[in-house]
């Protein structure tokens, strides 16, 4: 536990963690494919898609989404579903689900991909606030909108317990069989990857760098998402102060393009011990390998104390308040509250948003 943290608490209830995605584009309004906006309540997001298709005599196979978002929460979001039925539309907005609220439906030309989303709006409240630290914890809001955060997976990436990217070591090293899903097989592989760039970004925090671009550095312009070597660190630490540009991680794979200096042989080092006995040439298709920025922009971030009478059941000892900010896909919120709040023991039974 982190002493110089607040303690607080969060997901006493899945309406303490409301998560709204934010969809890259709009369906068109024609096409064989059924895009679904659904609001769900306490169901993971394969649950929630899979009886949606099931409802609408689809093949769940053959659904698209863009990501996955937490269990132990309310979420809105979208799915695609193959379905040629001309009353689709009609009969999914019909539907009556357990925990499934049906928003919208609407059809398109292709199925939703995964990571066709621009990012996630969350309001959260936090409970089990000590007297007095409300102060803090805003001035600490305040900061991290200006500087940002260490860009870390959360736990939930590493399955319940915590073992994931261990269990796809084992099957990629030949020690234990692969899944035969290879939807799994995908997960278990990025759970990997995940590892390897939070120690990297571990050993980054460490030394101060993880927003400090080095030369060497493979660097990510903020507004575009592009990508370029660091040749001039003295006008690029400058420019990253400015907010345009910070420096990346490995997500790693045969195609993950490299720096070089002392910032390739830091990420070699590190990802050494979780590579040895793999072939990322024969592990392609679980991934190619990209770059993820080492620092995370909370966005729109907003807090707010609640007072007794605004404070829903459950009722707990101590303050509570509501926080609300935006993140770009594939960022945590959690990990954006672990530099705010001791969160303690988080319910674990959530997945990435």
């Amino acid at each position: 536990m982190r002493a110089s943290l607040p303690t607080g608490r969060i997901k006493s209830s899945p309406d303490d963690f409301l998560v709204d995605e934010i969809a890259a584009y709009e369906p068109c309004g024609t096409g064989e494919h059924l895009y679904v906006h659904f609001r769900k309540r306490g169901l993971t997001t394969d649950e929630a898609a899979r009886a949606i298709a099931n409802a609408l005599g689809a093949d769940f196979r053959q659904a698209g989404i863009a990501g996955l978002k937490d269990k132990a929460a309310v979420t809105t979001q979208w799915m695609s579903v193959l379905v040629r039925d001309p009353n689709a539309e009609a009969r999914a907005m019909e539907l009556s689900l357990p925990n499934i609220e049906i928003l919208a439906a609407k059809r398109h030309g292709n199925k939703l991909k995964t990571g066709h989303l621009r990012g996630n709006r969350f309001r959260i409240v936090v409970r089990g606030l000590a007297d007095g630290a409300l102060g803090n914890v805003k001035e600490t809001f305040a900061r991290i909108a200006n500087e940002g955060v260490p860009n870390a997976f959360g736990l939930q990436r590493f399955g319940r317990e915590g073992d994931t990217a261990s269990i796809a070591r084992a099957w990629l090293t030949g020690k234990a069989r692969a899944p035969s899903n290879p939807r799994v097989r995908r997960f278990h592989f990025s759970a990997l990857q995940s590892a390897i760039f939070n120690a990297v970004l571990e050993a980054r925090v460490a030394d101060g760098s993880w927003n400090v671009p080095a030369a060497g550095d493979i660097l990510k312009k903020e507004d575009t998402g592009g990508l370029f070597l660091c040749t001039d660190a003295s006008v690029d630490r400058e420019r990253a102060l400015r907010g345009e540009l910070c420096p990346t991680g490995p997500i790693i794979g045969e195609k993950m393009q490299k720096p070089e200096g002392e910032i390739r042989a830091l990420e070699e080092r590190v990802s050494a011990p979780f590579l040895e006995g793999i072939d990322l040439h024969r592990a392609r298709t679980l991934g190619e390998g990209t770059r993820r920025a080492l620092r995370l922009r909370v966005i729109d971030p907003s807090i707010d104390e609640l007072t007794n009478d605004k404070v829903e059941a459950p009722r707990e000892h101590g303050g509570a308040c509501e926080v609300c900010f935006v993140l770009p896909k594939g960022a945590y919120a959690t990990t954006v509250l672990g530099n705010v709040f001791d969160l303690g023991a988080t319910p674990s039974h959530s997945e990435p948003s």
